[in-house]
């Protein structure tokens, strides 16, 4: 049989997803990693890191599947969007790569905006902030120049996992969508966005497709991971287009709900709709965008919270599914690295208010998922402020759906029926993606007809909406009242 290996690399962990022509999955495989924080407001990854995972990860869905190397046909990698690594003339790394939860660039952000804020979201489609890779190295111009002076390459996290792979340098549009240094209506490195933070467009990659077939893997890489020589490596793209795909949202008005790293919720549009508060990428299926909205932190608040206090996290779900609805007044918000939709502020800090004498640990569990779930409902009435049309039901993506007490809070919390497929995880996208490359799927539709499986569907519960609703205006009134503390701060 034929075999497709799709990676991704995510906040905290890449995941292999290993699957046969026919769209089932054979093998899995899951490697953390950490995210370091040197400094205040600093997130940072070792690139070893990312390189040592791909090899534990590949040579183990190999051993999981008892198949030969030689039996993949093609490998896809993704990774978190705009995540960039700045490289010397060798392609060898000048620092660690700057996640793009990174918020140290605030006042280069500002002043972007300030001074070029209309031209840059004409041409982008999005305004300066601080997950944006134009801020990041204009902050890395002004406190780094030692490192800034010798930037030869710049890759973004997928492609250098890639280069890896290949010794082949490049990228994808839709990764290039989010470096605010491509125009996205002439498809090009925009030279005057470059000037602005003061690089030459030859240091950014060749853009070619997502399912371009970039390289074969080389001898040394083939050493590393076990994977075949020559095997054709797929360029790949950004995680969250190949979770909407792995998702089945192929349509237009389509709808996804993400618990990953980050929180979003996408509307398959056959257009771009630029909104200062909307995240605008294009999809992996040819003529349509997933226009949405971006919490800044979802699984990765509750990660936070799981390595700071201690347990696991089925332990942790326990704890909080035996606590009240509304965790008896206790409230959280998961601002720990600023907010984006709809308030745009990296300054927001995280919070829990109203703690009592007799919160437990399930209390605080319960407040951290009733959280992140309150900050989607945020996203989602700005949303559908905008009147994008969409479906009346969405499908639930990212690690956070494999919690059924989550899921079911998130269910409630908006209102909506959520699908949960039997994987919706980015690298069964890239898999997917891979297939498409190579022919063995006819098209995106195609393999989502042929890979996506529905496991169940989440329903609401209109009582328990009712009282989010009204949980929902406290949790507005403390974002109101602390924000501008933490201006402060």
């Amino acid at each position: 049989m034929t075999y497709l290996l799709g990676i991704d690399f995510g906040g905290g962990a890449s995941k292999a997803t290993l699957i046969g022509a026919d769209g089932r999955i054979v093998a899995e495989h899951t490697v953390e990693y950490p995210t370091l924080h040197p400094t205040p407001a600093a997130c940072e990854q070792n690139p070893e890191d990312w390189i040592a995972a791909l090899c534990e990860n590949a040579k183990t869905v190999l051993k999981k599947a008892g198949i030969a190397p030689r039996e993949i046909a093609a490998v896809a990698v993704d990774s978190a969007t705009h995540t960039s690594l700045v490289c010397d003339g060798d392609c060898r790394p000048l620092r660690p790569a700057m996640h793009w939860t990174d918020s140290r660039s605030r006042r280069e952000a500002e002043l972007l905006r300030e001074q070029h804020g209309e031209e840059i979201f004409e041409k982008t489609f999005h305004k300066p902030d601080t997950i944006w890779t134009l801020p990041q190295l204009l902050w890395l111009r002004e406190n780094e120049p030692e490192v800034f002076s010798r930037i030869r390459h710049v890759f973004f996290e997928k492609d250098y996992i890639r280069y890896f792979l290949t010794d082949i340098w490049g990228t994808d549009e839709i990764e290039a969508e989010g470096s605010m240094l491509f125009d996205c209506r002439s498809r090009t490195w925009d030279a005057a966005l470059c000037a602005l933070c003061g690089i030459d467009p030859a240091v950014l990659p060749p853009i070619c497709r997502p399912t371009d077939v970039v390289g074969g893997i080389t001898a040394k890489a083939a050493a590393a991971t076990g994977l075949a020589e020559g095997t054709p490596v797929v360029c790949g793209t950004t995680d969250t287009v190949l979770e909407v795909l792995a998702s089945g949202a192929v349509e237009r008005g389509d709808m996804t709900v993400k618990l990953a790293t980050a929180g979003r919720i996408c509307v398959i549009t056959d257009r771009p709709h630029p909104d200062r508060h909307l995240v605008n990428y294009s999809h992996v299926a040819e003529g349509l965008w997933y226009p949405g909205t971006a919490t800044k932190a979802a699984a990765s608040a509750f990660r936070f919270y799981r390595d700071t206090f201690g347990g696991d996290y089925r332990q942790l779900d326990e704890e909080a599914e035996a606590t009240p609805l509304g965790a008896e007044g206790l409230l959280f918000h998961p601002y720990i690295n600023g907010e984006l939709t709809p308030y745009a502020d990296p300054l927001l800090c995280g919070s829990f208010t109203g703690i009592r004498a007799t919160h437990t640990r399930g209390h605080f569990t319960r407040a951290v998922l009733e959280g992140v779930a309150l900050s989607l409902l945020d996203s989602k009435r700005y949303l559908d402020g905008l009147q994008i049309p969409h479906g009346t039901r969405a499908t639930l993506i990212g690690g956070g759906a494999k919690s059924p007490l989550w899921a079911q809070i998130t269910a409630d919390v908006l209102g909506t029926e959520l699908d949960i497929t039997e994987s919706s995880d980015s690298s069964l996208g890239a898999a997917m993606l891979a297939g498409i490359a190579i022919g063995v799927f006819d098209s995106p539709v195609d393999a989502v007809k042929k890979c996506i499986r529905k496991k169940r569907t989440v329903l609401p519960d209109a009582a328990r909406t009712e009282q989010y609703a009204a949980l929902f205006e406290k949790y507005k009134k403390i974002h109101d009242a602390l924000a501008p503390i933490y201006h402060e701060i």
